[in-house]
């Protein structure tokens, strides 16, 4: 049986706009991106690379805004399934959110973009160096789930502080997710105004090295965490184990 903590309930959580700076990009994950598969690279790809992941850490302004929200305990019974939460008009529709978050109390919505300066640099390398540009999306790509990492850390140590546990976050478009969900979802956060992230016709984000994601706050542990400190992605973000705690315990 899994240990809950004592709830503190009266903790909220709401930052309307933070930098978020991150000082390096995984490099295995820029070439998981390019579709680097174990092969050799040349001397000149390896170092576009470095080069172009440099570049991203210096145009871009990483920015996020988070807010948590109560859980709004209301009857569904006639309805697909759909998680609402309290004071926003958003509802987490279908399946894989609401198992997602059984059980929570409440949820953390955050959105973090690296800024208008990642996609002005895109577009000036697709006008005069299309190898470059192809690198420098995905080192942008791989930039960008390091700063939803910092942010996801600031939700494990907000759930840490209240006597509370997190799940894993899940954004819009996975499983059956829709993006429909997206106005709503900065709705819910300002974002437009606080990070300057607005939505395409089809509900894409701009600037396009956007993230939102959502992270439920639970009485006991979650399924689906890494199981040590060594092992996950948040550490280099994390607040808690210096504080000699972690978000598992």
């Amino acid at each position: 049986m899994r240990r809950g903590r004592h709830w503190r309930s009266a903790a909220t959580l709401r930052i309307d706009r933070t930098l978020l700076p991150i000082d390096a990009i995984p490099r295995k994950e820029v070439l998981r991106y390019l579709g680097y598969r174990g092969q050799a690279l040349s001397a000149e790809l390896d170092a576009r690379v470095d080069g172009m992941m440099a570049r991203v850490l210096e145009v871009a302004r990483p920015l996020a805004a988070l807010r948590s929200y109560p859980v709004a305990r209301e009857a569904c019974c006639d309805a697909p399934p759909a998680v609402a939460l309290e004071g926003t008009t958003l509802r987490l529709t279908g399946d894989d959110a609401a198992r997602h978050l059984t059980g929570a109390r409440e949820v953390v919505l955050f959105a973090v973009t690296l800024g208008a300066g990642v996609d002005l640099e895109l577009r000036r390398l697709a006008l005069v160096d299309a190898v470059g540009q192809v690198v420098f999306d995905a080192a942008a790509s791989a930039a960008v789930e390091r700063v939803a990492d910092a942010a996801e850390a600031l939700v494990r140590s907000y759930a840490a502080d209240k006597g509370a546990f997190c799940g894993w976050r899940f954004s819009p478009g996975y499983g059956d997710l829709p993006l429909e969900v997206q106005p709503a979802f900065l709705q819910s956060l300002d974002a437009t105004r606080r990070l300057g992230i607005t939505l395409t016709p089809g509900n894409l984000m701009v600037p396009t090295k956007s993230v939102t994601a959502f992270v439920g706050i639970h009485d006991t542990v979650q399924e689906g965490l890494a199981s040590s400190c060594e092992l996950c992605s948040l550490a280099d973000f994390c607040a808690l184990r210096a504080r000699g705690v972690t978000c598992r315990v």
